[in-house]
């Protein structure tokens, strides 16, 4: 690993430092006290704390957390065991299915066993109000997120990169590092996801052939085993 940081708490103190990271906190100080705000706190940097730096072989960046009670848990796409799986995930699951011909747990929506694998399931922006889609887009939040890239960037081994929509998209410009595999697609929510572009995207048979490729582990994408 080329960087300094050879872990996410060594990353997360140097980041408070900076006046960006200040105002951020600051914003979320306010939002959380006036506002109901998912997901909760505690669970802000849950994908940081499920899935150390050294560990990272594939990061999912999304939009902004699911915004209805009881979903968002700080991992992008995934919900809390006993939630019912919302349409972007099912529409993953449903992609899973075709490209690595499998059968997935509808009804199971934590993603909590991806980060125990090595898979950073990130937003963009990490918190949102309840029931207002992106009203989170402060510019701390692209500052932070643009930092956590390089990071990753500049990791000195090979990474699968999987952005899915525009939010995620911009960050390419941030990620030259040629070890890296960088895929691309649309949205998964039905709106994008509908238009064409996400089915047959094969993003996650594409993943593990890099991996298997580099002498990795494959990432066990289904989830009703074990």
């Amino acid at each position: 690993m080329n960087s300094h940081f050879t872990n996410w708490e060594t990353f997360f103190k140097q980041e408070n430092k900076l006046d960006y990271a200040r105002n951020l906190h600051a914003f979320l100080d306010e939002e959380y006290a006036k506002h109901t705000v998912y997901p909760p706190r505690n669970l802000l940097f849950n994908a940081f704390k499920l899935t150390p730096l050294e560990q990272v072989k594939v990061i999912i960046i999304g939009q902004d957390p699911y915004h209805e009670p009881g979903q968002a848990m700080g991992l992008s796409f995934s919900v809390p065991k006993g939630v019912p799986s919302p349409m972007s995930l099912i529409n993953i699951y449903k992609e899973i299915e075709q490209d690595l011909q499998v059968t997935m747990n509808y009804e199971l929506g934590d993603l909590t066993s991806w980060a125990r694998q090595g898979v950073l399931l990130l937003n963009t922006y990490l918190s949102v109000r309840r029931s207002d889609a992106l009203s989170h887009r402060h510019p701390g939040y692209d500052q932070f997120f643009e930092h956590v890239l390089h990071l990753l960037n500049e990791i000195d081994r090979p990474l699968v990169f999987m952005l899915w929509g525009a939010f995620a998209r911009k960050y390419k410009r941030v990620l030259n590092n040629s070890q890296h595999l960088i895929l691309e697609s649309v949205h998964p929510s039905p709106l994008a996801a509908n238009r064409g572009g996400w089915f047959g995207n094969k993003h996650f048979s594409k993943a593990n052939a890099f991996l298997k490729s580099q002498g990795l582990e494959q990432i066990t994408w289904q989830n009703n085993i074990g």
